[in-house]
C-alpha cells in the first residue's frame, strides 16, 4: 500500500498515452480507408489526402508526450520513485484531460478529415480550406493538452 501513489500516477501516465493514442489509431485509420478510395480513382491526390489523414494522429502524439512529462515527474524515468496517495491521485486526476479529450477529439476529428477527403476528391483545389475543418476540432486536444501539461507540472512543487 506504500507505493499505491506511484500507481495512481502511472496510471494516469498510461491512460493518458493509451487512450489518446487509441483515438488517434482508430482516427487514421477511418481517414486512410477514405484516403485509399481516392487515390485508386486519381493516384495524384496522394499527397493532398494524406495530410488529412495525419490529422487525428496527433493526439496519439499528445498523450505521449504528457505520459512521458508524468514518468519524468513521479521519478520512474531515473529518479525517486516515491510518493503520498494524494499526490499520485492528482497526477491521476492531471492525466485525465488528455485521455478523455485526446480519445474523443481523434475520433471526432477523424470524422470531420474523412468529410474533408471526400471535399478534396472531388475539389482538389480546395486542399487549404478541408484543412481548417480538422485543424478546429485539434484545437480541444490542444487545450486538453495545456491543461494537463500545467496540472502536472504544478503538482511536482505541491508538498502532499
Amino acid at each position: 500500500m506504500e507505493n499505491f501513489g506511484v500507481v495512481l500516477a502511472l496510471l494516469g501516465a498510461v491512460l493518458a498515452a493509451l487512450m489518446a493514442g487509441a483515438g488517434s489509431a482508430v482516427g487514421v485509420g477511418r481517414a486512410g480507408e477514405a484516403a485509399a478510395g481516392v487515390v485508386t480513382e486519381d493516384p495524384s491526390k496522394f499527397g493532398k489526402v494524406l495530410i488529412l489523414q495525419l490529422l487525428p494522429g496527433t493526439q496519439g502524439i499528445y498523450g505521449l508526450l504528457i505520459a512521458f512529462i508524468t514518468l519524468s515527474q513521479i521519478g520512474i524515468l531515473g529518479g525517486n520513485v516515491q510518493m503520498s496517495l494524494a499526490k499520485g491521485f492528482l497526477y491521476l486526476l492531471a492525466c485525465l484531460p488528455m485521455a478523455i479529450v485526446g480519445y474523443w477529439s481523434a475520433l471526432k476529428q477523424s470524422r470531420a478529415a474523412v468529410a474533408c477527403i471526400g471535399l478534396v476528391s472531388k475539389r482538389p483545389d480546395q486542399l487549404g480550406k478541408a484543412i481548417i475543418f480538422p485543424a478546429m476540432v485539434e484545437t480541444y486536444a490542444i487545450l486538453a493538452l495545456l491543461v494537463s501539461i500545467l496540472a502536472i507540472t504544478g503538482i511536482g512543487g505541491l508538498p502532499v
